[in-house]
């Protein structure tokens, strides 16, 4: 597949998304940014391309040779386009490293969803949980307020309250359980 692609892509440069090191490559074994110093290189060997490993990581191709040729046939001369053709491919590598380096990669979003799944089951356990303990305490309050309703009943049976402030004690109580 590999020699596919190279016969496919001649007078290709292959530009490593995401490399360290550029990844432009040039001629034969020519690999790295481009530089004035290579420029000459580029005229020599710009029939014979390689295609730069890629580990991995997504391969981009530029066709330089067609690039120099399409300005050569604007009247740039030959000097000239190959250095408008590398200036281009420099700003596309430092581009292309650049969004490199703020796209995400798949198993570092596998990652963080499995970190944002475990807080969130976390999360619902402590919400049932609160609700649980606060479910606890309504019935142990209303627990209490029943004892205490009938506590004032048995006292009202009993006569024991003769009193007009036990009255208005009972009557929010009364209120409360007639609605």
């Amino acid at each position: 597949m590999a020699a596919a692609a190279s016969a496919a892509c001649r007078r290709v440069v292959g530009y490593q998304f995401g490399s360290n090191s550029g990844g432009i490559g040039f001629g034969r074994g020519g690999s790295g940014a481009v530089s004035p110093s290579n420029l000459g290189l580029i005229s020599q060997n710009r029939n014979i391309s390689q295609l730069v490993n890629s580990n991995g990581r997504r391969l981009f191709l530029v066709d330089t040779l067609a690039l120099v040729r399409r300005l050569e046939s604007q009247g740039v001369p030959l000097k000239q386009a190959e250095a408008i053709t590398a200036a281009i491919t420099g700003v596309l590598n430092d581009s292309l490293e650049n969004v490199s380096h703020s796209v995400v990669s798949k198993e570092e979003m596998q990652k963080n969803a499995l970190i944002q799944e475990t807080s969130l089951s976390k999360f619902k356990s402590e919400v049932q949980s609160s609700q649980e303990h606060h479910f606890s305490l309504l019935q142990h309050e209303t627990e209490k307020l029943r004892h205490d309703i009938e506590k004032m009943r048995s006292e009202l049976r009993s006569g024991l309250c003769i009193y007009p402030a036990c009255w208005i004690r009972l009557l929010p109580i009364f209120f409360m359980l007639s609605h």
